[in-house]
């Protein structure tokens, strides 16, 4: 692993940057990232942010090795902390849960300015992105998923435009497995979905047989409802 070859995850991640901006690499570990996307010519410059330090001095060691000093930043700090408003204009933040990137947009809102694109890659929990971006006016405008050394990712790209587009129909469903995900339906997304709604059945067939309470009750229901979107939307390929 080096800054010339990056992981699978992280090589799709940087194929959506949008070539000549201004990079905040979130939790950016190593700094590989940046160092890669920089040396690949697509972005003019970058900051790579890190809140632990041991990563954030492996950034630093990583910067200085690629002798890329004058070009990438790094800089400590928590979330969106480490950017000023109108500073860069594409953001990637990945290998987080998805609740997790959500409070870093939602704390950092304020330094959202003059960025024009969000690469996200939630390890889980992609919806509660969705539903991030579809609260703040951020359109998703492309999504992948993919298989690496035996889990799955997902990345969401998005930008400023009608949040609301993207889930025109079966909003629901989308929000929960992802709109263009659902329309390309490739194997690691039926994958994916087929094995959740394995796990869902399973835990309702025990709450099934558990002692009655409003919070079974309520579970139940819940994964009900999931079962069902999942079913629809993995239907239609079956069809």
């Amino acid at each position: 692993m080096n800054e010339l070859k990056l992981s699978k995850r992280l090589e799709a991640v940087a194929s959506f940057i949008p070539k000549g901006s201004v990079l905040a690499d979130i939790g950016s570990d190593h700094a590989y990232l940046p160092c890669y996307a920089y040396l690949q010519g697509m972005i003019e410059k970058g900051i790579a942010g890190e809140v632990v330090e041991g990563p954030f001095q492996s950034a630093i060691q990583q910067v200085r090795k690629t002798e890329l000093d004058n070009v990438i930043e790094v800089r400590k700090g928590d979330g969106l902390e480490v950017i000023s408003p109108n500073e860069v204009t594409c953001i990637t933040i990945a290998g987080m849960g998805g609740t997790l990137i959500q409070s870093i947009l939602e704390k950092g809102k304020e330094k959202l300015s003059g960025v024009q694109t969000l690469i996200l890659q939630p390890n889980i929990g992609a919806k509660k992105i969705r539903e991030w971006l579809l609260e703040n006016g951020w359109e998703l405008v492309a999504e992948q998923i993919l298989l690496e050394d035996g889990r799955i990712y997902e990345i969401l790209v998005a930008e400023r435009g009608d949040s609301e587009k993207p889930y025109a129909s079966k909003k629901d469903a989308h929000l929960l497995v992802g709109p263009f995900l659902a329309k390309e339906k490739n194997d690691v997304f039926v994958q994916k979905w087929t094995h959740e709604l394995g796990h869902w059945k399973k835990i309702v067939s025990q709450l099934e047989v558990a002692a009655k309470t409003e919070a079974n009750e309520l579970k139940m229901k819940e994964l009900g409802e999931k079962i069902r979107l999942v079913e629809e939307v993995l239907e239609v390929e079956r069809s």
